[in-house]
């Protein structure tokens, strides 16, 4: 049914949730897996000397980040017993853009991503990247609860 499973990851335990919900839809599919990871290229830094990097140091910083929860993930999926994965670095100031560039440049054909479960302020102070994949995206988004 499914072809191609995109995983977005950002290396928390709910995204582990989704990692294993999705590699066994790609168990039983025969299904193609790329777990990805968007890193945020022009990020607001902060202010002040403890939050002041240079861009090359960022850079730095959240490569070396995305590598380890994708290595986490893709292990996750090939000890699933998924033969075919694949790992995306995905650039985007926002994440849910950077997911639906993927979506295109891949050709997935399902989402599979955690959802934290914010509510109340919470929610609407830091968002929800997995909102508004739902409203962006073309193709079906299965939703993994924390």
């Amino acid at each position: 049914m499914f072809q191609h499973i995109l995983i977005p990851v950002d290396g928390s335990e709910t995204s582990m949730q989704a990692v294993a919900k999705g590699a066994a839809l790609a168990k039983i599919f025969g299904s193609r897996v790329t777990v990805m990871y968007v890193v945020d290229p022009y990020p607001f830094t902060g202010v002040g000397a403890d939050f002041a990097y240079g861009q090359a140091q960022y850079l730095s910083a959240a490569t070396a980040e995305a590598n380890t929860a994708l290595d986490a993930a893709k292990a996750a999926v090939q000890q699933a017993g998924v033969e075919s994965v694949t790992s995306l670095v995905g650039e985007g100031h926002a994440i849910h853009d950077g997911i639906v560039r993927a979506v295109e440049s891949t050709g997935a054909d399902l989402i599979v991503m955690g959802s934290h479960g914010r509510r109340g302020l919470e929610k609407l102070v830091l968002g929800s990247v997995t909102q508004r994949v739902l409203g962006a995206a073309h193709i079906p988004v299965l939703v993994v609860r924390a």
